[in-house]
């Protein structure tokens, strides 16, 4: 029997509620992720980012990793957008919080 490589059981369910979250207005950008998502050539603003994070699928969802600072996951996305890989960056609380949102640049995002 073959087996395809299956997302995290935890995938739909943040999934979810960052749509439901999106829905509700209960959306925050960082400084960081707002200043990151002016300077995409993509003239994208952050209601044409609350679109992207609405229309997130499970597959543009790349891992979570645990934050350094608070005991919570940070979840990264890479969806395309304009043919143009993104990398997101949120933390998923009472509120999504946008930490980063700029375009992908590999594995130098793990890095910096």
């Amino acid at each position: 029997m073959s087996k395809r490589k299956s997302q995290p059981r935890w995938a739909a369910r943040v999934l979810a509620e960052i749509r439901r979250l999106v829905a509700l207005g209960r959306v925050r950008f960082t400084l960081k992720a707002t200043q990151e998502l002016a300077a995409l050539e993509l003239g994208l603003d952050e209601q044409d980012a609350l679109q992207i994070l609405s229309e997130l699928r499970v597959a543009d969802l790349r891992g979570r990793v645990e934050s350094e600072r608070t005991p919570e996951w940070l979840y990264v996305c890479k969806p395309e957008v304009g043919g143009i890989n993104l990398y997101v960056k949120l933390i998923v609380r009472s509120e999504c919080v946008v930490i980063s949102f700029h375009e992908d640049q590999g594995d130098a995002d793990e890095e910096a």
